[in-house]
């Protein structure tokens, strides 16, 4: 008969734990702090959840009010940037409703963020095992989960809190799904997104570089709008001068014009669609000198200058960061290899330079692409005509993002050194040994 006792007992214990983490489980998973680059214009937002814990716990669905706050990396991308989103839980629904105490990181949170407005979805973010020992009949703690998601769509793109579930490894393996009773969910967060700006592709190039006046030169231009009106024009510096005529492009936005050059003021040829010079959608100046007679007993001196090309090249291909504690984790930081960007074309188009990266692979598995940031820095030599403007910080990912860049303009080019600091987020309890991954930059 005591023998008997013992063993209900000790069903009675077992089922007593099963109990606290399948509550843990309806409620909450371990905090985790929202990424430092994380805007602030977000709104912490209330919605009413059901939470149905496994039938083995034999716990009834817990219906309660859930507050959680969605915060973005870029709170203005572009069309085809990547935006890193967390969802943080920060007050679940319900409380550990025994007295068991319940041991540290047991959960794995997963859920959805919902798109709403210019963009239509759902993102789906995931949380570490990770969370603080929890008293009995004490609240659970905050958590938070990432995912990220590409823009497709410009204009105002709301978030929302969506499901979520929650994944407990104690004693058993079980999930608890949480859902939103009236979805969906209010919006904690909104962005603008900004329609791609591609760079001016447009070319320009002229037969001779000089004649005599009235010599027609034939003017050849390379992907302009198909099918559109180009206007083909001599420059004198800014100014337009006489020479002046009109062509259609054909079907792939070529054409080939033969513009009468009369004005001796003349120093280049430009063509652009519209009423106006615009250097989005012009090419040009092309050099050009009228060949005025010379009076006698003088002799004309010519030079030309030759266009170059776009390249970069860099000071290395290794990049060693520095090592964090195992139990620790934190930022694992370094510099990223000098590039040097060359722009000798002396056309109107800029150039823009980016990256992307793959997920850090080491003894431990893998740590996410998205843990990976940087803050880039970018200077033009002395004399460049072109400004450089670095990339905003933040995560690179394995969408990318861009490090520097130059506008178009009527004159562009110069030498460019690109340089960025790089953190790299590991989570504390990462095997120890070393993760690499491969950062590939594109300059276009």
């Amino acid at each position: 008969m005591a023998l008997n006792r013992s063993r209900a007992a000790t069903r009675r214990r077992r089922w007593t734990a099963v109990l606290g983490a399948t509550a843990l489980a309806v409620a909450a998973g371990g905090a985790i702090a929202a990424p430092a680059h994380a805007t602030t214009n977000s709104t912490p937002v209330e919605f009413q959840t059901r939470c149905v814990p496994p039938p083995i716990a034999g716990i009834p669905p817990i219906t309660g009010t859930t507050t959680a706050e969605i915060t973005v990396d870029k709170a203005a991308p572009k069309v085809g940037d990547t935006v890193t989103v967390t969802y943080t839980i920060t007050k679940p629904a319900a409380s550990n409703p025994v007295d068991l105490a319940l041991p540290a990181d047991i959960m794995t949170p997963s859920g959805k963020v919902v798109l709403g407005g210019a963009q239509a979805g759902a993102v789906n973010v995931t949380g570490p095992k990770k969370n603080p020992p929890i008293p009995g009949k004490g609240s659970f703690p905050a958590f938070s989960m990432t995912g990220t998601f590409t823009v497709t769509e410009a204009g105002s793109i709301t978030l929302s809190p969506g499901d979520y579930n929650i994944h407990t490894s104690y004693l058993m393996e079980l999930d608890t799904p949480c859902t939103v009773l009236n979805p969906p969910a209010p919006v904690s967060e909104t962005v603008v997104a900004s329609p791609v700006t591609s760079p001016n592709a447009r070319t320009l190039q002229l037969d001779s570089a000089s004649g005599d006046p009235g010599v027609r030169v034939t003017v050849t231009g390379a992907k302009f709008t198909p099918l559109a009106e180009v206007t083909v024009v001599g420059r004198a510096g800014g100014a337009e001068t006489a020479d002046k005529m009109t062509v259609t492009t054909d079907s792939e936005g070529g054409f080939a014009a033969r513009l009468k050059v009369n004005d001796p003021a003349t120093t280049g040829v430009v063509a652009y669609e519209g009423a106006a010079w615009d250097p989005e959608k012009g090419a040009g100046p092309a050099a050009y000198k009228v060949v005025v007679p010379a009076p006698p007993n003088s002799q004309t001196i010519t030079a030309a200058v030759t266009a170059g090309e776009l390249s970069m090249s860099q000071a290395g291909d290794a990049v060693e960061l520095t090592s964090v504690d195992f139990g620790q984790g934190g930022a694992a930081t370094g510099d990223l290899k000098t590039v040097t960007v060359k722009d000798f074309r002396g056309g109107p188009a800029g150039w823009s330079l980016t990256g992307k990266v793959t997920d850090f692979t080491g003894p431990g598995g893998a740590i996410g692409a998205g843990n990976l940031s940087w803050t880039p820095a970018c200077a033009a030599k002395a004399g460049s005509p072109s400004t450089c403007a670095a990339g905003s910080a933040g995560p690179v990912g394995s969408g990318g993002a861009t490090l520097a860049s130059t506008p178009n303009g009527t004159l562009t080019g110069g030498e460019f050194t690109v340089d960025a600091k790089l953190s790299l987020d590991v989570p504390a309890f990462t095997a120890p040994g070393s993760y690499a991954g491969v950062l590939t930059l594109t300059l276009s």
